[in-house]
This record gives C-alpha cells, structure tokens and sequence, in this order.
C-alpha cells in the first residue's frame, strides 16, 4: 500500500494555494484537532481514502494551529469536511461517518468513472454538483429511460417515448457560466437538431419550442455525440444561467426515438470564473451566431 498522499496543511497561504493548484480537481479540506475523539476514528479512514481516490486532493487542517483559517470557513466542531472546486465550497459535512464521506466523495467527482477531467477546459469544470435534480425535468421521456439516467455514466440512458422529440429542464442550485455541452449517443439515434433555451420564465412545449427563438441552434454530427466529446457553446451568451432548456427536434438516423448516454455541462460559477484562464475554442458547426 503506498504511503499517504494527504497533504497537512500549515497557514492560510498554503490552503489558497492548494485551491488554486487544485483548478476543477475535487479537494477535500478536513478540519481535524488532536483532542478530538471522533477525528482520531475518522482520521485513518481519511487517509486510506487519500490512496482509494488519487485524483481528489486530500487536504488536513488542524484547527488549533490554523483557527483563522477555521474561522473564515466557519468551522464550529470537529471533525468538518469542506468540498471545494475550483476554489468554491461546493459541500460540507459534520461528524465522523465514514460511510457519509466517501459517498460524497463519489457524488462530487471523485469517482475516476465519472471522467470529469478527461474533457476539462482551463478555468472551468464539470457542473454536475451544482445541478438540482429536483427542479430537472422531461417531455416524452420513456418510463423506463428517464433523464436521471443521462445524468450518470454507469449505466442506463435517457430515451425518447411517442417520438423522436425531447424537452429536458435543467435547473442549477446558483447562476453559473456555461462553456460547452456533454450530450453522448448513438450514431443511429443520438440527438441531431437541438434548440438551447436559458432561463425561460415558464415552461415550453413542443409547439413552443418549434416556434420560439432560441439562444442558440446546434446541428449535430456523429462525432459530436461521441463519448468524450465536448460541444462547445457561444460563451458570451451563457453568463448568468439558472436553467437550461433543450429542444432536441430530430436525431442523426430518422431512428422513431432518440437516445442519449450522457447529458453534462462544462462550465464555472459566476463567482469563479477568470477571463484571463478563459481559452477560446473554435465553434461546431452549425452553431447560429
């Protein structure tokens, strides 16, 4: 078994910069104290899980020789786990469950499945955390074949009912920027025609959605939908959304419904984002400008 790969942290300035070098890698800041019962039974399930997961980065703080540090992230008991990415607290949690830690763990990106970093872009990340599956919904989604499988490479997949058509809903838990689209499917039946909508006021329909202006038109091709593949948006228009919604009209083989693999989104929070890491990359074609 190789040796700890968690990282103990001294002063403030170190902490920032284990952040900032942490760009859209998970980082798990543990919040510990030598007095502490509980943190003395969690503390070697934290390093075992250092070495179970390589590309989270695992950070140790102890409060009694950094409390400033303790104080600007408003920890009050120990043991505390802050989750970070892209220098922002995308969850928390209290107590010494070991069970509860690596499941967060797992649902924040650490699990290597995911891939989220396979098609990372400078200063932006996967935006998976920070959907609310709650406020997610989908027109003409097959009882069997709902969006919540689109949200998860292990298995499943999202597929169309009636007809080749789907209107998905996505909503996010805070405004955030978005830089592309993970839309993963067959070359027979993976979406072709796809009318993206941000931040409607009320719901759309199929007659809606045909009609309507959208912010932006994607026309698909098989190595669009291709697992890996990141379609990129018109950035600009993306830089303060609370909700997505996609029309997705027809898909790249006539099929009589259309199958997605994976739905994701590639983008920051609109707290995070530096203009300066900002990488431009040329458009899909058939993008409408």
């Amino acid at each position: 078994m190789s040796s700890s790969l968690v990282r103990v942290i001294a002063d403030e300035s170190q902490f920032d910069t284990e952040l900032t070098n942490a760009g859209a890698k998970l980082t798990v800041a543990y919040f510990t104290a030598k007095w502490c019962g509980p943190c003395r039974m969690i503390g070697p399930v934290f390093e075992r899980l250092s070495k179970e997961y390589p590309n989270v980065i695992f950070l140790k703080i102890d409060v009694d020789d950094s409390q400033a540090l303790a104080e600007k992230h408003g920890v009050t008991a120990m043991p505390t786990f802050i989750f970070f990415k892209n220098n922002d607290e995308v969850d928390r949690m209290q107590g010494a469950d070991a069970a509860t830690l690596e499941s967060k763990i797992k649902e924040r990106g650490g699990n290597s499945e995911e891939g989220e970093d396979d098609t990372a872009v400078k200063g932006h990340m996967d935006l998976a955390s920070f959907i609310c599956k709650s406020g997610c919904e989908c027109l003409n989604e097959a009882d069997d074949h709902p969006l919540a499988h689109a949200f998860t490479t292990k298995g499943g997949y999202l597929e169309s009912d009636c007809d080749e058509q789907l209107i998905i809903n996505v909503e996010f838990n805070q405004s955030v920027k978005l830089h592309s689209l993970k839309m993963y499917g067959p070359a027979e039946n993976g979406p072709k025609t796809v009318k993206v909508f941000q931040n409607l006021p009320n719901s759309l329909d199929f007659d809606k959605a045909e009609n309507m202006e959208p912010t932006q038109t994607l026309e698909l091709t098989p190595d669009d939908v291709k697992e890996g593949t990141l379609i990129n948006l018109r950035y600009v228009k993306y830089q303060n959304v609370k909700s997505i919604t996609i029309f997705i009209k027809d898909n790249l083989g006539e099929a009589e419904t259309t199958q997605i693999d994976y739905l994701g989104f590639v983008g920051s929070t609109s707290a995070s984002t530096n203009m300066a890491d900002f990488k431009r990359v040329a458009g899909k074609k058939g993008e409408s400008h």
